[in-house]
């Protein structure tokens, strides 16, 4: 994903914000090390990369291959989230149950009505199934403007009478549950995403950056519970403003993220598991280097 510079909300520097500065001063064994203390202490959630080399959305992917990554990802998490709800993403929820995770599982909306309904059918009845912690209605569909914010209010609410037992959201941007009270209103709980990167951050900065994000929407949330859908850095790539994308840069933010995380008991989701190249269609060469793992399954640090 991306974000619009116009909708940026401000980020003000600040000495009382612990900016974990040590890190850049470690050597790169050091830093590797930390880094694995981490990861194998486990983190609260990935984000699930299902395509392999070659693959694309709209591609029809088996059980084995889930299988496959779940098995990877398990050993370091105790949540995934899913985008989907068909082409064999329909598929993850069970195969993460089945592998003792929680799921936060996502319909995918956008301007197909016909293609939404099978989505927010599939998500239903997943949910019923018991294969369903969370479930996101719809990811980035005003970002994209896929939807207006009354049709999109329709069917989050639409989720919520025929799944009252669980929580239901929508994940979007951090600003977009600042600007549009309407959708944070009907979300049973906050799903938002928060790049630094996205917004040109320097990596001194962007553990700041990060929480501030996170802490605008718990502002907003009147008491709600707030998950980070979405954050990370990539390790390669071109830069954007301040933020330029490294093996080193993308371990600190790793660790500066769940450190913060395990001490005030924030939920985070970490995008992303698995690099994937058909994002470079989208996001250009920077799109393709977001995992922890490589394409192959190959943990990159």
């Amino acid at each position: 994903m991306s974000y619009r510079e116009e909708k940026y909300l401000s980020f003000k520097k600040s000495d009382a914000i612990p900016k974990l500065d040590y890190l850049k001063n470690m050597s790169g064994d050091e830093l590797k090390e930390l880094f694995l203390e981490v990861l194998y202490d486990g983190i609260h959630g990935f984000c699930f990369s299902l395509y392999e080399e070659g693959q694309k959305p709209g591609d029809v992917i088996t059980i084995d291959q889930i299988v496959k990554r779940i098995s990877i990802i398990s050993k370091h998490s105790d949540w995934v989230r899913s985008f989907s709800c068909t082409d064999g993403n329909e598929l993850i929820p069970k195969v993460a149950k089945n592998a003792g995770l929680k799921t936060l599982v996502g319909a995918w909306l956008g301007s197909d009505k016909e293609k939404n309904r099978l989505e927010i059918d599939n998500l239903v009845k997943l949910a019923k199934e018991g294969l369903v912690d969370v479930a996101a209605v719809g990811n980035e569909v005003l970002y994209r403007d896929d939807l207006s914010e009354d049709e999109l209010l329709e069917y989050i609410e639409e989720v919520k009478e025929q799944l009252p037992d669980i929580p239901v959201g929508y994940v979007d941007a951090y600003y977009e549950f600042v600007q549009r009270p309407k959708i944070t209103d009907a979300c049973e709980i906050i799903l938002c995403n928060c790049y630094p990167y996205w917004e040109g951050t320097d990596i001194k900065d962007s553990f700041q950056h990060m929480r501030q994000m996170y802490y605008q929407v718990k502002n907003v949330a009147n008491g709600k519970r707030v998950m980070i859908s979405e954050t990370g850095w990539p390790n390669k790539g071109d830069s954007l403003g301040n933020a330029v994308p490294t093996q080193q840069n993308a371990m600190i933010y790793f660790i500066n993220t769940f450190l913060w995380a395990n001490d005030e008991d924030v939920e985070v989701f970490y995008f992303s598991s698995f690099d994937e190249s058909w994002k470079i269609s989208s996001e250009g060469e920077v799109g393709a280097y977001w995992g922890i793992w490589d394409k192959t399954g190959k943990l990159k640090y």
